[in-house]
C-alpha cells in the first residue's frame, strides 16, 4: 500500500483528536504542545488511552492535560534516570579499570585470548576503534600525537570514550571470571551474571533516555536479573512484571546505594512521584506495597 496522507495543521491535529473522543479544555494550549514538541511523540502517551488502536478512538472520559502530565512526567523522570545513569556508568568503568589491569595489563582489551567468544571479540575491537578514532578528549588526541603503538591507548584512556554498550559487551565477554567477581563484588552482587544482566538493560534504558523516548510505562525486552537474595537492603516483594520499568528503578537505586550511601536517587525519586499524584504508578511495574520495601526506605 503507497502512503498517501499528508500532513495536518495544527487546527486540524485538534480537530482529529476532538474527532476521536479526545476531551480538550483549552485548544489553545493543546495547539502550543503540539508545536512544540510534534503529534507523533505526544501520541506514545496517548496510546494507553485509545479503546481500539485501529481506529485510535479514545476511552470515555480521556482528556488532553492527563497526556501532557504523563510526558512532562516521563522527562523529569528521564532527567533523573540520567543522572543516576550517569554515575552508575562512570563507576563501572573506574572498577574495570581498577580490578582488570593489575592483573591483565593496560591492554587486556586488545588481548583476544581474555576473550570468551572471539568473532565477538573482534566485532567489539573494531567498533571501540571507530569510537576512539571519533573521539575529541584532549587526552586522546595527545596521546595519539606521542604514540603510534599499539593501535589503541591503553584502557584507563580508551574505556572512558567508549560506549556504555561497549563497555558491557567487553564486561560480558571478558573470560576472567574472578576478575569479574571481583567487580560485581564492588556494587554489592554476589556474582557478575548480575552485573552483565544490570548493565544490559541498563545499556538500553540510557538509550531510551539519550533518545527522548517514553520510559514510564514501557516493556522493556532486556530484564534485568533480581536475586531474592542480596547482601544489602532490597526487595522481598518480586511479583512485579520484570520487563517494567519498575524492576530497572529497584536495580538502580541498589546499584547507586553501593556507589554512594549518600545519594538522593530514592527521595528524588519519591518526590517526583509526589509532585504527580495522577501517574498511575501500577503501568510503570510498582507493586501495591513498594513504599514498604527495605531498598525504598530512606
Amino acid at each position: 500500500m503507497r502512503y498517501t496522507k499528508q500532513a495536518m495543521t495544527l487546527a486540524q491535529q485538534i480537530q482529529t483528536l476532538q474527532g476521536r473522543g479526545l476531551m480538550i479544555a483549552d485548544t489553545n494550549k493543546a495547539e502550543q504542545a503540539l508545536d512544540a514538541i510534534s503529534y507523533f511523540r505526544l501520541a506514545d502517551y496517548w496510546y494507553h488511552l485509545e479503546a481500539d488502536h485501529h481506529t485510535h478512538q479514545f476511552l470515555p472520559n480521556s482528556h488532553f492535560d492527563e497526556i501532557l502530565a504523563c510526558y512532562y512526567f516521563d522527562k523529569d523522570l528521564k532527567a533523573l534516570l540520567f543522572k543516576a545513569i550517569q554515575t552508575i556508568e562512570v563507576a563501572v568503568r573506574s572498577k574495570v579499570i581498577k580490578h582488570f589491569t593489575p592483573t591483565c595489563g593496560p591492554f587486556w582489551f586488545m588481548d583476544e585470548t581474555k576473550a570468551v567468544n572471539q568473532r565477538r571479540f573482534q566485532t567489539n575491537l573494531e567498533t571501540i576503534k571507530k569510537e576512539v578514532g571519533r573521539s575529541k578528549e584532549r587526552y586522546i588526541r595527545e596521546h595519539f600525537r606521542k604514540y603510534t603503538d599499539p593501535d589503541l591507548p591503553p584502557v584507563w584512556k580508551t574505556l572512558e570514550v567508549i560506549s556504555l554498550g561497549e563497555l558491557s559487551k567487553l564486561f560480558n565477554n571478558f573470560n576472567e571470571s574472578q576478575l569479574k567477581h571481583n567487580v560485581a563484588h564492588e556494587f554489592g552482587l554476589n556474582h557478575h551474571k548480575f552485573l552483565s544482566s544490570w548493565l544490559e538493560s541498563l545499556t538500553s534504558l540510557r538509550n531510551h533516555c539519550a533518545h527522548h523516548a517514553r520510559v514510564w510505562n514501557r516493556a522493556y525486552p532486556l530484564k534485568p536479573a533480581t536475586p531474592q537474595v542480596m547482601p544489602n537492603r532490597w526487595i522481598t516483594n518480586f511479583t512485579f512484571r520484570e520487563e517494567s520499568l519498575y524492576a530497572q528503578l529497584c536495580c538502580i537505586a541498589y546499584w547507586l546505594n553501593a556507589i554512594d550511601a549518600n545519594n538522593t536517587f530514592v527521595g528524588d525519586l519519591k518526590l517526583l512521584l509526589l509532585r504527580n499524584p495522577s501517574i498511575d504508578l501500577a503501568m510503570m511495574g510498582f507493586p501495591s506495597n513498594w513504599r514498604q520495601e527495605p531498598l525504598w526506605q530512606l
